[in-house]
């Protein structure tokens, strides 16, 4: 009896040591509480962007406005890559811009520049003030898009006559045209139209020929030279210009004192060998107007330039 007590006793120490030892390390489950682990980019928890407050003097950034940059430079204009340029045209306005009135020019031709072109530049120059006021007219007028084509060169002749008068006239008495400005009197740009200023080759070479194409241009404006083809007397309107060019035109190429024409050779003057290009076939144009049938193969050479005054 005493043995089975001391078994039974041995076995409750035993059960009773075993309910009171700590029990060892449980694998965690969904109910137990998680063990710190190591944090991923997913997990890892962003600093947050700091707020801008919205305050008056710091307010909340707005998409950027397309908005004009005013120091970008402005293209350049086809003029500065090619010989073209473009005609003086008035900006669009409310204020429709009057044509200019070419009726004082007139009166200066008719009254100082003969019937064969020799101009009176003593008696221009005491009128001094009626020409100034007439290139003002032109200055104060310039080209309009509504304008006709006859219009626009009546006016640009007009332009490079006036203007190389007043170049004479400012340097009165004067032996040669070529003697001023080294010979490059024609470079120099002082013709004020509207905004823009333009040199007397500006308005023949770049203007004029290139855009209107028509060779009659040559007998139309006027160097100030004894060859050049004579100055007409009278002022150039969209109204008379067919009519005078082709009036010069036929004047000059018939006139001895610049042409020599037969039918078999011609002695024609330099204009048709520096502007050989707005001619064309030489003997064709001639025959356009030359009161001499010129045969196809006549020889054709050219008479020296006298750069002396047209006076």
């Amino acid at each position: 009896m005493k043995n089975h007590v001391l078994v039974f006793a041995t076995s409750s120490l035993l059960l009773f040591a075993n309910a009171c030892a700590p029990s060892s390390p449980q694998t965690p489950t969904d109910s137990a509480p998680a063990t710190p682990v190591a944090l991923t980019p997913e997990t890892t928890p962003q600093k947050p962007a700091p707020e801008v407050p919205q305050t008056e003097t710091q307010p909340a950034p707005t998409p950027p406005q397309a908005t004009p940059k005013t120091n970008a430079p402005r293209p350049k204009p086809l003029t500065e890559t090619t010989p073209i340029v473009e005609p003086v045209v008035a900006e669009e306005s409310s204020e429709k811009v009057a044509k200019p009135d070419h009726a004082a020019w007139n009166d200066l031709l008719k009254k100082y520049v003969s019937t064969d072109g020799k101009v009176n530049y003593k008696g221009f120059k005491q009128d001094m003030p009626a020409l100034e006021a007439y290139l003002n007219e032109l200055t104060s007028h310039p080209i309009q898009s509504d304008w006709s084509r006859t219009e626009k060169m009546a006016y640009w002749i007009n332009a490079y006559n006036a203007f190389t008068i007043k170049l004479i006239l400012d340097n009165y008495p004067l032996k040669s045209i070529i003697a001023l400005d080294n010979g490059k009197t024609w470079d120099v740009k002082r013709v004020q139209l509207g905004d823009k200023t333009y040199s007397l080759n500006g308005i023949e070479n770049d203007i004029l020929r290139p855009q209107y194409k028509d060779a009659r241009i040559h007998f139309a404006v006027n160097c100030a030279a004894k060859s050049c083809p004579p100055l007409l007397n009278r002022a150039w309107t969209g109204d008379n210009l067919s009519k005078y060019l082709d009036q010069q035109a036929k004047a000059f190429i018939n006139n001895s004192k610049y042409n020599k024409i037969s039918a078999d050779a011609v002695q024609i003057s330099k204009i048709f060998e520096w502007y050989a290009a707005d001619f064309g076939d030489i003997i064709a144009y001639l025959n356009k107007y030359s009161n001499v049938k010129i045969n196809p193969s006549a020889t054709v050479t050219y008479i020296e330039y006298d750069w002396a005054l047209n006076e």
